[in-house]
């Protein structure tokens, strides 16, 4: 007979039946609502470089995430990934490296229930997170990225941006809510590599901490229900919160194909332009006799890395700031727009963890970083320096490494450059791409040229196009 007395909590298995059912059932109901935008989000995500045709016709800006924007959800994701995930190593007590750090992985499943190690969640998800305390190393020892502050920065609120990397790799960008970090979507195939050459990498920094490589705070894979498996990278912005960028040229030392066109550069002044653009304007970097042996130096450690790692197409991002021109245009304002999902507070059951003044400031910080306490959405973007660039040689003015003169006397340029897109290796497809390209083009003045080979014209481009230097126009293709 069935009792007729409500259930209480002395039936604690009646009640975690009833739980349980109510869990699916709104599992469902959230299914077969959420099914097609999540199909939209993956396909989005998935699509090849198409997706940034749109910016050849007009400057492509970002756009307010809502729930029904096509990559809400994957940006939810994201969010509660990186906040949990991050938290867990970031709490727990330093310690000395060991090989499995660089190829361990940890896995979170997130769901509507919640558990003990992670909370409740709007989406059924799941998270990884690749080699945690070899990228907790880098950011604190090498980078000086507060863990605080961090974290803060990274699941408050979202800057969205959707244009893609000058590589037109057809990956995403979100900017977090401060614009100093970037978190890049990336193949399966530049995870797997990352994975590769972490040890090489995390070697390289620690003897080269003015390095220009890309900064890695990160590397994490979500995975949709019955979706495809979406990785991506936490990263540097090399570009100023504080400074507009009047112009960027994406250099590479290749001349084929390697230009914009200059009637669509004039109608967009955000364009990104590429090694013709840069000799035909007659541009030089202008940096004094100090500034210029530094900057040759590391160029030369850097592209002797990439040449150990076998790859290539990496290219040498420049920025420019006219200090005359200042921040009057607002380039900024006008491209940013800001992400801020409503996300529920994070309970969970109380564990025995440290009780260091770490851990419980962090765990402070984790609970005042929810994204409802923060109100209105308004980004304001500082108008100086915040200082966390002071550490590294080429980012000490302002942010980025002004132009001196041949006295060393500054001047009124500041550039904010580094080298990008460094996990492309020399595989079939670019041997393929190389022989192809070569049957029509000069072979050594082609973009996909073997590493060795791409390393060497990399780097003598680079000092060709100082102050000093013969110049580019020798690395043209010579016409009849």
């Amino acid at each position: 007979m069935q009792s007729s007395h409500p259930t209480t909590l002395d039936e604690p298995g009646e009640l975690a039946d009833d739980i349980e059912l109510q869990a699916e059932q709104i599992r469902r109901e959230r299914m077969s609502k959420r099914a097609k935008a999540q199909q939209e989000a993956e396909r989005a995500l998935t699509r090849s470089g198409t997706v940034l045709s749109r910016a050849d016709d007009s400057p492509l800006v970002g756009n307010l995430i809502g729930e029904d924007h096509v990559n809400y959800v994957l940006m939810y994701n994201m969010l509660t990934g990186i906040r949990i995930a991050v938290s867990r190593c970031q709490a727990k007590i330093r310690r000395p490296l060991t090989d499995e750090d660089y190829t361990a992985r940890h896995k979170y499943s997130f769901d509507i229930v919640g558990n003990e190690l992670t909370p409740s969640a709007k989406y059924d998800f799941k998270f990884k997170d690749y080699a945690p305390w070899v990228f907790r190393e880098l950011r604190e020892d090498y980078f000086h990225v507060d863990p605080a502050d961090y974290l803060l920065s990274l699941t408050a609120k979202y800057i969205l941006s959707e244009l893609g990397s000058p590589g037109k790799s057809g990956s995403f960008f979100y900017f977090s809510r401060d614009y100093r970090f970037i978190i890049k979507t990336i193949h399966y195939a530049e995870h797997k590599f990352l994975r590769r050459i972490l040890k090489q990498y995390h070697e390289h920094v620690k003897n080269n901490p003015h390095t220009l490589l890309s900064r890695f705070y990160g590397l994490h894979r979500v995975k949709l229900p019955h979706g495809r498996k979406i990785h991506f990278v936490i990263m540097n912005n090399l570009f100023p919160a504080h400074k507009d960028i009047h112009e960027t040229y994406d250099l590479k030392g290749s001349t084929v194909g390697r230009e914009y066109p200059e009637e669509k550069a004039a109608q967009n002044p955000r364009a990104v332009l590429k090694d013709l653009n840069w000799i035909n304007r007659g541009k030089t970097l202008e940096l004094g006799p100090e500034k210029r042996a530094l900057l040759t130096e590391q160029l030369r450690r850097d592209s002797e890395l990439l040449k150990e790692i076998g790859v290539m197409d990496y290219s040498l991002l420049i920025g420019i700031h006219n200090m005359r021109r200042g921040n009057r245009d607002n380039v900024r304002r006008n491209t940013l727009r800001v992400f801020a999902p409503d996300m529920p507070l994070i309970s969970r059951k109380k564990t025995k963890g440290p009780k260091s003044p770490e851990a419980i400031a962090l765990r402070r910080i984790m609970r005042e970083a929810d994204p409802q306490s923060l109100g209105d959405t308004t980004i304001v973007l500082p108008e100086e320096d915040t200082g966390e660039r002071q550490h590294f040689l080429f980012y000490q003015d302002e942010g980025g490494l002004r132009a001196t003169d041949e006295l060393n006397e500054s001047m009124d340029t500041i550039y904010y450059l580094g080298v990008i897109d460094i996990l492309t290796p020399y595989n079939t497809l670019k041997k393929l791409e190389h022989f192809w390209k070569g049957l029509s083009a000069d072979r050594h003045k082609i973009s996909p040229v073997p590493p060795i080979e791409y390393a060497g014209r990399f780097f003598a481009f680079m000092k060709a196009v100082m102050r000093g230097g013969e110049g580019g126009e020798r690395f043209k293709v010579k016409t009849e």
